[in-house]
């Protein structure tokens, strides 16, 4: 039987279809590679557009301008110390019991956040002894000065001022069992990066103590509600979420305008 010969046209055809395919398997990688690259950069503005904030986006101040008087260099402080050191003022008539509701130990490091005119700062230093420290942290520089004073004057060699900042309390790292925050957290203007640098400088296991003003929507004064930013339970969640479980309120049943509440550090 003869052999059929194909016409030339036939191989032709056939080589052509073979170097096709091996073009399209030879550009295959890059085509998986390209559509990997647009998944990725579809998948990242994805979560660019869902994402609450960026990162690294600084805290905004809660209360902005609230902390001005005692950032001025000419702060009155004998008025202050008329305000504050008066028997009509609730913790000052009962400083000696808050004192003891916070546990304190002879022989501890303690941080008076808020130290003002050193009415907390003198008491705990008698408290806690020769052996202990107390860090006074204030914004104010006529507040440290007359703390400064103060403690020489009583005798007081365990007292040392810090210039705080309205972001960081600037204590050391890991050096206090107890930090003492009184009629002063509503001032925190950056409560989150406060009580981060608190977090820092608080040892293991040590304490906050939380004094401040009750604001119950009619009960507590005019002046209350508008000078106080939030309540008690707004406050202890912001704690809480800094890295702090509550304890107690230390047995301070003896307080009406304002409330005391314990804290660890986790």
């Amino acid at each position: 039987m003869p052999v059929q010969l194909r016409p030339a046209s036939f191989f032709a055809r056939a080589c052509a279809r073979q170097l096709e395919r091996t073009r399209y398997c030879a550009a295959m990688p890059r085509l998986l590679f390209r559509f990997s690259q647009i998944v990725f950069a579809t998948l990242v503005a994805c979560l660019n557009f869902v994402s609450p904030a960026p990162v690294g986006a600084q805290e905004q101040s809660v209360k902005p301008g609230i902390n001005d008087t005692f950032k001025n260099p000419s702060l009155n402080v004998d008025d202050w110390v008329g305000r504050f050191e008066t028997e009509s003022r609730e913790v000052y008539a009962h400083r000696k019991e808050i004192v003891k509701a916070t546990g304190v130990q002879p022989g501890w490091n303690v941080a008076d956040v808020g130290a003002g005119t050193g009415l907390f700062t003198m008491l705990f230093a008698d408290a806690i002894g020769n052996e202990g420290k107390v860090y006074a942290v204030d914004i104010a520089k006529p507040f440290l000065k007359e703390i400064a004073e103060r403690a020489t004057k009583e005798g007081h060699s365990n007292v040392e001022t810090v210039l705080g900042a309205d972001k960081d309390t600037n204590l050391p790292a890991y050096s206090v069992n107890l930090v003492f925050i009184c009629d002063t957290y509503h001032h925190f203007e950056f409560p989150k990066d406060t009580m981060a640098s608190i977090h820092r400088a608080l040892k293991p296991g040590g304490l906050v103590v939380l004094v401040d003003f009750k604001r119950i929507p009619g009960k507590s004064s005019d002046w209350t509600l508008n000078h106080v930013r939030a309540g008690q339970d707004v406050f202890e969640k912001e704690i809480e979420d800094a890295g702090f479980e509550k304890l107690d309120d230390g047995g301070a049943t003896f307080l009406h305008d304002n409330y005391l509440v314990r804290f660890r550090k986790k």
